[in-house]
């Protein structure tokens, strides 16, 4: 039996000309700064962002860390969406290594807006914390794959600069995100100081993000990642992933946001679930389930879906590019035909 594995997107795995590339991979010593392949890849990643310079780390949660910890600084306070990635899924780090006190924002579908942003500023008080940075994620990930709308992303950026705020994005599916609403990447790029955005999600590669910003962030930034360990040396093979994934990976992500809504229309159809389908932007679906969710896992994994509990009550799926539109016709006949076990009453 076939095995669907709707977990996450950081399932895929290099094709047969992703390796290739790694395998013959020009590669130097790039604390040096002197490996060609992964010199290449941050200048595209450069570009594609329209930002002066980037740098290659080994996750996102490290990119992240380290926007916080240059722009953001130690006592001070940034401004997170309540169920953002940096808040729920990144151990602290903001706090315990970058010393900086995340404070969760209000925001529809994860969205941040100047009149909720405007209740967390503090009066210029000596004995008060500042705010120096808003964070924003884009799709967000635990809020199901929504996207800011380009007049979303110009209010927060105006009201950044209104107070002298620098503005760091969680870009790890920035491109499902320009995918699903049509704001090209130097555009939606252009509202943020700072960007991250990850390789081995949606475009396939097995290792890394890239950090984005100016010249003197990404001076300062490679500091930090050395202190963090995330200096590597010939990384140029990582990289010839990272290149081949810009290059090829990115048309394909319609296709995955074609097939989660294709899964979540067949999953508003059945009795055991509900779903809203107005939140289905990208490839991320949640929906709430009237049995309890990890049986429900469980049993569909017997069926070859494979996917998890979000809550007692709810389940996550993500598409990807293991998951092709023959996949998701499957899929979408297990789910139409799947009926929730029912419990076997005790003896008496």
């Amino acid at each position: 039996m076939k095995k669907y594995d709707l977990r996450s997107d950081t399932l895929t795995r290099p094709n047969k000309e992703m390796r290739k590339a790694m395998y013959i991979a020009d590669v130097g010593d790039d604390v040096y700064a002197e490996d060609p392949t992964i010199n290449k890849l941050q200048e595209m990643a450069a570009k594609i962002t329209g930002k002066k310079a980037a740098l290659f780390v080994p996750s996102g949660s490290m990119g992240n860390l380290i926007a916080l910890y240059v722009n953001c600084g130690r006592g001070n306070e940034v401004l997170t969406q309540k169920n953002s990635h940096i808040l729920h899924y990144e151990l602290s780090s903001v706090a315990a290594l970058a010393g900086v006190m995340p404070i969760a924002v209000e925001g529809k579908k994860g969205i941040l807006t100047p009149a909720e942003l405007g209740k967390h500023l503090r009066p210029d008080i000596y004995y008060m914390s500042r705010v120096k940075m808003i964070e924003i994620e884009n799709s967000h990930n635990k809020e199901g794959g929504t996207c800011y709308q380009l007049p979303e992303l110009k209010a927060v950026s105006e009201f950044a600069k209104k107070y002298k705020l620098k503005v760091h994005m969680d870009g790890a599916r920035m491109f499902n995100a320009s995918a699903a609403t049509g704001v090209p990447i130097r555009k939606m790029c252009s509202f943020a100081d700072t960007v991250t955005f990850c390789l081995s999600k949606g475009l396939g590669a097995p290792v890394g993000s890239l950090l984005c910003g100016s010249e003197k962030f990404i001076a300062e930034a490679r500091r930090v990642r050395k202190m963090l360990g995330g200096g590597m040396r010939q990384v140029g093979v990582l990289a010839a992933a990272g290149i081949y994934a810009l290059e090829n990976n990115i048309k394909p992500l319609i296709l995955d946001m074609q097939n989660a809504k294709k899964i979540a229309k067949t999953i508003s159809t059945v009795k055991w679930a509900e779903i809203d389908l107005d939140t289905v932007e990208t490839n991320i679906l949640y929906f709430k389930t009237f049995a309890k969710a990890d049986i429900i896992v469980s049993a569909l994994e017997k069926k070859g879906i494979i996917c998890g509990a979000a809550s007692p009550n709810s389940i996550r799926m993500v598409t990807h590019l293991g998951i092709s539109t023959e996949d998701t016709d499957e899929i979408c006949r297990i789910i139409k035909e799947f009926e929730v076990p029912k419990r076997r009453n005790r003896s008496s």
